[in-house]
């Protein structure tokens, strides 16, 4: 049997998350628990706990006779998502520019370090890279003084394939490159240039996601 961890059912999110939005699990595409759960060498339970969570996303259905399926997903929808992130992210860089202190800069600034050591690790280790850009952006986030939208922007990016853009070398280089133009930004205290830094950072992902699926054919 299967032995649970506390918030498992996280795990399985991200898993199936990444899976959904990669176009891996296509729309209409049924999704078996037990097959996850044993993909993944868990129980039944967390599984189902995540595709609860993952219909209050709506990217999974609940249909008669069939079971939970891969709700509908379009071009737009993506676009959507990512250009809701920019724009929250983007108004929490240039309040970050306007407030951060030298030691706050310091701390953004190891933590880039570190993504920067995990991205070109010679194996890279996607886990660790998702949890430091998560924390690096965590950091930032706090220096803005805005508890709800920091608490929007977690919840828009919950939409976001981290572990498949992560294994793609490009969009590594470009995240690093997106961190040092915002880095740069902040030291100056230029709110606008932040802005414009931190919303390319996410657009860059959106552009490279819809790239990818339309040459998977998904939206056919």
């Amino acid at each position: 049997m299967a032995v649970e961890r506390p918030q498992l059912s996280d795990e399985v999110v991200a898993h199936l998350r990444d899976r959904i939005m990669s176009g891996d699990l296509r729309p209409g595409e049924r999704i078996r628990l037990e097959d996850v759960a044993d993909q993944l060498g868990v129980s039944i339970t967390p599984v189902r706990e995540a595709l609860l969570t993952l219909r209050g996303f709506d990217m999974v259905e609940l249909q008669p006779r069939r079971g939970y399926v891969v709700a509908p997903l379009s071009r737009q929808d993506i676009v959507d998502v990512f250009q809701l992130q920019a724009h929250i992210a983007g108004e929490l860089a240039a309040r970050v520019a306007q407030r951060v202190t030298a030691a706050d800069l310091a701390e953004l600034t190891e933590a880039h370090r570190a993504i920067q050591r995990a991205a070109r690790a010679r194996r890279v280790d996607v886990a660790e890279l998702e949890q430091l850009e998560f924390e690096f952006h965590r950091a930032g986030n706090r220096v803005a003084g805005a508890r709800k939208l920091s608490w929007l922007l977690h919840w828009a990016t919950r939409y976001t394939p981290a572990r498949f853009l992560a294994t793609d070398p490009a969009w590594r280089e470009g995240m690093l490159a997106d961190h040092e133009a915002v880095l740069a930004a902040l030291a100056a205290h230029d709110g606008a240039a932040a802005q414009a830094a931190m919303a390319r950072h996410f657009t860059d992902g959106a552009d490279r996601l819809v790239k990818h699926l339309d040459d998977l054919g998904i939206w056919a």
